[in-house]
């Protein structure tokens, strides 16, 4: 595995049906972690910890099969193609994921890269740095 791909967890530490954090840039930026989700069927989903549209994070959602639903149903995600369904509009920021012999990986350039304009600006020169740490 090259190293653009960083090893983030063993497959089995991840709560299936459940969000486990990691963390992005510097403890300084304040930048909002992904999430990552365990699907039953082991597939494994990263995205933003950002509601699209509304803010918050998801990692409040519940994993339903492939979507992931808000408390009390308030929205629902396509956790395949990333977009709102329902009741609101917008598109969820999914991230690359590899599995490879039971290990979880993600893509360091995209985890790198600033999620927004605004995060771009708080990052500045320190855009592209490697860090990544697990949280939880």
């Amino acid at each position: 595995m090259s190293e653009q791909w960083k090893m983030i967890c063993r497959l089995k530490e991840l709560p299936q049906a459940g969000a486990r954090m990691v963390q992005r840039g510097l403890a300084w930026q304040d930048l909002p972690g992904v999430a990552l989700f365990h699907a039953a069927d082991d597939t494994v989903y990263a995205l933003l910890d950002l509601l699209p549209c509304l803010g918050g994070p998801l990692a409040h959602g519940e994993l339903r099969g492939h979507s992931l639903v808000g408390p009390h149903d308030s929205w629902n995600i396509d956790l395949e193609a990333g977009c709102l369904v329902s009741p609101m509009t917008g598109m969820a920021r999914l991230y690359a994921v590899r599995i490879l012999d039971g290990r979880v990986y993600l893509d360091l350039n995209e985890l790198n890269t600033p999620a927004s304009k605004a995060e771009q600006a708080l990052a500045g020169s320190y855009a592209v740095l490697p860090h990544v740490q697990m949280v939880g």
